[in-house]
């Protein structure tokens, strides 16, 4: 049993025995798990077993329909300084008992870890960081702005070394390398203080900058190598070491070198230090500002609030506000908390949420949202989300999940850099022995200089930046143009896509119908067929019943009492009204109640040709009238839709309507494919039919009633309504109420996708291409080998360049501004499903 452990996982969904005996069963057909037991009382399993057989315990759970109780948090790491070092991480916490996923981001220095309830604890996580050099702390709320912070004291700490290392290496550099390139320098320092004292002087300089602003490399990188996972710390501590250790021995032991050979690199080492430490302060001051999205976002929020207590207005802490508490703003002022206005009349910008520039209006009963900025006049509002529940919050936290998201391309990235650092250092190995088994005189120098340069530009760190920093800038950036990646891997799957799938009602309409037309059969009165149909729809949440509502209360008519209502999805409702039954729905309701509709289908063909969704009613077993009501086009769809066209991609339009409304709404607006006459658990299938066709596909949908069909698709795209944002279905949430934001979506999305295949190719050119170039391979033709300071230069450019890179990010321009009206489309009347 050595290796065993008891762990005991917290289950949920247990309410009986039969449930525990389901579970213990379960768990006992799992290889490897032992001493089973179930407990009802505390909804808990336990058993023994190897740390690594728990992740398959907690899927056997999964599959058995009994889930364990799974928490995720955040750590703050410190030290990472390239991609090895992100792979020690995610291999120190993956070892963990009961961790089931690890998401380790150098650019944001977190890992993000998924772990059983009861298996394991935060301390235990943050010991298994700490333990291999890379110590760990919870991020709290604020993180983000804690880690900015941190960066700019971390380049500020940074500026301060490099300054003081380059005052002592510039006499160094001037002493040694004014010598070489200048002869009568080099004559001028013989005939006054000499070649020996020469040595001396840069020895003595040398070892001020590499025992003060260039010791922590040493201390880091010694350590590490000495445990067998050395790091990018550790190549620089080996490779200036060498370079002094060996100018150390020729400048006091001249004697244990042949005299062709006696030679000082104290410059390489005291340059090199510097030329590194500006690579990390330009890293740091960069890495601070891949953050400023969230920076923006965080600057909304208040940290006072004006309340109401006891008829009394006083100040208090935005944390100390308790929902439905009275929060009074004044002209000008930016509101706390999501609220619901009680009292007062103003307009509120929320353009910094929604991302549409005109201000709203607001008056009691209206909706206001925190981190928006009131108006001139003066509002009251009930404090309906604090805190964490806030939509601004949400906001966040939706941000920095999706920065701290690891891509599936990341995978190679992590996989190859795991093994690169002790892959360099033998390679540098290599490269000695090479040199001194069939380099020429003075091979042992040569060595030297080949072995140090193949270290020092070989560290891996803008293999590691590449995939997270564009991450970082790309959904921060997105986030300011009201596109919040939920799930870091939507980023990657979108611009991938290949057919774009849009719901109808909501999405390519306004979503808010009105009655336009009402046709009576023979016999019957207008009054009275529209407030009997009223009657019935006032039952019902469908937009379309509150638009027969709206129309029958327009024209000032009672509505009489409806009993036995009864709503039958995709076909229509059913209630009695003053003693008749009244149905309204579909044709398909019609003919399954066996009900003529011979009388008025000419109508219905002829409201569905013009855009109109055509729903009958029926009283008493007769058809009494043809309804059409209209939802016009958004201003904005057509072009929207012509944008995703632009972009490569077919769009399609999923609906409940007959093919003819359908296909008017498509006409207009330039839809590729309709699928019509689809119930609302039809979605799904709609779906995997276009998957099928044209590979990939997003479906957009308004998140409540999409849900399932959101989940299905390989992206799922909800249109937001900028108050209510924690749309769990889907993959990407739009802030803004229309289709621009799709179009805004997938060229954020390409354009991050470009930019990171852009720093990996740097990436890994730049160290396929140099380090054979630093080992020395020009050498033989053409007699060229990498100065190590050189080395250092461009290994600290490499790093920067993919840092910038990603910077370029907060440039992209929206694809379709949404402050700004779109093409002109004419609101025509659309169609709303029957559904």
């Amino acid at each position: 049993m050595s290796g065993h452990q008891k762990v005991t996982l917290s289950v949920q969904g247990m309410s009986c025995a039969s449930c525990v005996g389901r579970v213990e069963r379960g768990l006992a057909s799992v290889d490897g798990l032992d001493d089973v037991g179930v407990n009802l009382a505390t909804e808990s399993a336990q058993f023994t077993a190897e740390p690594q057989k728990i992740a398959a315990a907690v899927a056997k759970l999964e599959d058995l329909g009994y889930p364990a109780r799974t928490q995720t948090v955040t750590l703050n790491i410190q030290s990472m300084s390239c991609a090895s070092c992100v792979g020690r991480v995610d291999r120190a916490l993956a070892a963990a008992p009961g961790v089931l996923s690890v998401s380790v981001n150098l650019a944001a220095e977190t890992a993000t870890v998924v772990y059983a309830e009861g298996a394991v604890t935060v301390q235990q996580l943050i010991k298994a960081s700490t333990d291999i050099g890379y110590p760990a702390s919870i991020a709290e709320a604020g993180a983000t702005q804690d880690r900015s912070e941190r960066k700019a004291e971390e380049a500020r700490d940074l500026a301060r070394k490099m300054a003081i290392a380059a005052v002592f290496a510039l006499p160094v550099f001037l002493i040694e390398m004014g010598g070489h390139l200048i002869p009568s320098l080099h004559h001028l320092i013989a005939a006054t203080i000499g070649q020996q004292t020469s040595w001396i002087l840069q020895f003595l300089l040398t070892t001020v900058v590499l025992i003060g602003p260039g010791r922590g490399f040493y201390t880091k990188g010694i350590p590490a190598l000495l445990k067998g996972a050395p790091d990018m710390n550790s190549l620089v501590a080996v490779g200036t070491g060498a370079a002094y250790l060996y100018s150390v021995v020729a400048t006091f032991l001249p004697d244990l070198l042949p005299a062709g050979v006696r030679a000082v690199y104290f410059e390489a080492a005291a340059v090199i230090v510097v030329l590194i430490l500006l690579g990390r302060f330009l890293e740091a001051r960069a890495k601070g500002r891949t953050g400023a999205a969230i920076q923006k976002l965080l600057g909304l929020q208040v940290k006072t609030a004006r309340v109401l207590r006891d008829s009394q207005m006083i100040e208090v802490p935005i944390e100390a506000l308790s929902l439905g508490e009275i929060v009074v703003v004044r002209p000008g002022e930016r509101i706390a908390v999501d609220g619901e206005v009680v009292e007062g009349s103003s307009h509120v910008d929320e353009s910094m949420i929604t991302g549409e520039p005109i201000p709203v209006s607001k008056s009691a009963g209206s909706a206001v949202t925190g981190g928006t900025v009131n108006g001139a006049g003066g509002l009251q509002f009930k404090a309906t989300r604090v805190g964490a529940d806030t939509t601004l919050s949400q906001i966040i936290r939706m941000v920095e999940e999706a920065q701290g998201a690891k891509l599936p391309i990341q995978g190679l990235v992590d996989r190859i850099t795991l093994w690169f650092v002790p892959a360099v250092m033998t390679a540098a190995v290599l490269t000695v022995l090479v040199w001194l088994i069939v380099g020429p005189d003075p091979a042992l120098t040569l060595a030297l200089v080949a072995g140090v340069s193949v270290l020092i530009i070989a560290c891996p760190c803008a293999m590691g930046l590449a995939t997270p920093t564009s991450i970082m800038v790309g959904t921060g950036r997105a986030a300011e143009m009201g596109v919040l990646f939920r799930k870091g891997d939507a980023l990657q799957q979108l611009a991938g896509i290949g057919i774009v799938a849009l719901d109808k009602t909501g999405t390519v309409t306004e979503g808010r119908p009105e009655l336009a037309d009402l046709v009576l059969a023979d016999g019957f009165e207008r009054s009275i067929v529209l407030s009997r149909i009223a009657a019935v729809e006032a039952r019902s949440e469908h937009p379309v019943a509150e638009a027969i509502v709206r129309a029958a209360e327009n024209e000032g008519l009672k509505l009489p009492e409806a009993s036995d209502f009864s709503s039958i999805t995709g076909h229509g409702v059913s209630a009695v009204v003053e003693g008749q039954r009244v149905l309204v729905g579909a044709d398909r309701l019609m003919e399954r109640e066996g009900i003529s509709t011979e009388a008025l289908a000419g109508e219905e063909v002829r409201l569905a040709k013009r855009g109109r969704t055509a729903l009958y009613a029926a009283i008493d077993g007769k058809v009494a009238a043809v309804i059409g009501v209209a939802d016009p086009v958004k201003a904005s769809s057509r072009a929207a839709i012509a944008a995703l066209h632009a972009q490569g991609l077919k769009v399609a339009m999923i609906t409940g309507d007959k093919r003819e409304t359908a296909d008017a709404i498509a006409a207009e607006t330039g839809i590729d494919i309709v699928i019509a006459g689809v119930l609302p658990d039809g979605k799904v299938a709609a779906l995997t039919e276009l998957k099928g066709e044209d590979g990939r596909i997003a479906f957009v949908g308004d998140g409540i009633n999409d849900a399932p069909a959101l989940a299905h698709a390989d992206v799922g795209i909800a249109i937001g309504t900028g108050t209510d944002v924690a749309i769990e279905s889907a993959d990407v949430v739009l802030m803004s109420g229309d289709l621009r934001g799709v179009v805004n979506a997938c060229e954020i999305s390409r354009r991050t996708m470009r930019n990171i295949k852009e720093n990996l190719f740097w990436a890994f050119a730049y160290n396929t291409a140099l380090i054979p170039v630093a080992a020395g391979a020009l050498y033989p033709a053409f007699g060229i080998l990498l100065s190590p300071v050189l080395a250092a230069g461009a290994m600290a450019l490499s790093s920067v360049f993919v840092l910038t890179n990603a910077l370029r990010l907060r440039r992209i321009a929206p694809a379709m501004d949404e402050a700004k009206p779109s093409a002109a489309v004419t609101p025509n009347a659309a169609a709303v499903p029957a559904e």
